[in-house]
């Protein structure tokens, strides 16, 4: 009965219990977060597009194309850097030649050539930044009491008050090229851009009612006003040139 008991207990193997080791060190090096990325760069996230964060850091989406020699901003991916402010310019440095002190003297004072240095390289736009004009009629997404306006403390842009669920509509003509919720701050947000160099957000909507890609014409319904990330229903609303916030009542009508 010893003997037999003492054969049992040999059967037993310690391979769980090293495979339960290793499976829970693969966990912790899975976990572990990766390095931080260099200042004025970006890690790309999942659900990213180069539209939300050329919004999030205030950049126009075609420069952010040009730094990162993106030939296609359409597919980034998941886990790559971006750089989210402009490299600084290269200064070029030229070697002078070891020559006695009194005539570096005299080449400290070069003659200016005449001749013109090459053409700087023409940059193509890259894919997905077209030539559209710019909207010449815009209208308000809704109308309501202004709750604050741009400039105000840290605004971007407008505060519209508004009952909770009232359509909200596309300022002007565009394509849709952001409908989520992945900025902070702004809740469910539409932006739509407008030719090439424009750009409209609507943030703290009740629902999306459109997708990333679709063309959309001014007046037409994009969202619902609401109060997602934000203390009460509102509708903030930017608009942006080239990245940058811009005041939305120099292009609303009647806005004086």
């Amino acid at each position: 009965m010893p003997a037999a008991l003492a054969g049992c207990a040999s059967t037993h193997s310690p391979a769980p219990i090293r495979e339960r080791a290793q499976t829970a060190s693969d966990k912790a090096a899975a976990s572990k977060p990766p390095p931080p990325v260099a200042a004025g760069h970006y890690r790309v996230l999942p659900g990213d597009t180069l539209f939300k964060i050329a919004f999030e850091f205030g950049q126009d989406t075609a420069d952010l194309a040009i730094w990162n020699n993106l030939a296609d901003p359409g597919r980034i991916r998941s886990g790559e850097i971006l750089r989210v402010i402009p490299p600084r310019p290269q200064v070029a440095t030229r070697a002078l030649p070891a020559t006695p002190t009194v005539e570096t003297r005299v080449l400290a004072k070069p003659t200016p050539s005449p001749v013109a240095g090459p053409p700087a390289p023409t940059v193509p736009m890259p894919a997905g930044v077209t030539e559209d004009a710019s909207p010449d009629i815009w209208s308000w997404p809704i109308r309501g009491p202004l709750l604050a306006r741009f400039g105000d403390g840290l605004s971007k842009g407008i505060d519209i008050a508004g009952p909770r669920g009232l359509p909200v509509q596309a300022a002007a003509s565009g394509r849709v090229v952001y409908a989520g919720s992945g900025l902070r701050g702004y809740g469910k947000l539409i932006i739509i851009r407008h030719g090439k160099t424009l750009l409209s957000a609507y943030a703290h909507n009740a629902r999306i009612l459109v997708s990333e890609g679709q063309s959309v014409a001014r007046g037409q319904a994009v969202g619902e006003i609401g109060d997602s990330d934000t203390d009460r229903v509102k509708l903030h609303f930017e608009i942006r040139e080239r990245g940058k916030p811009v005041n939305p009542l120099i292009y609303l009508p009647n806005a004086g």
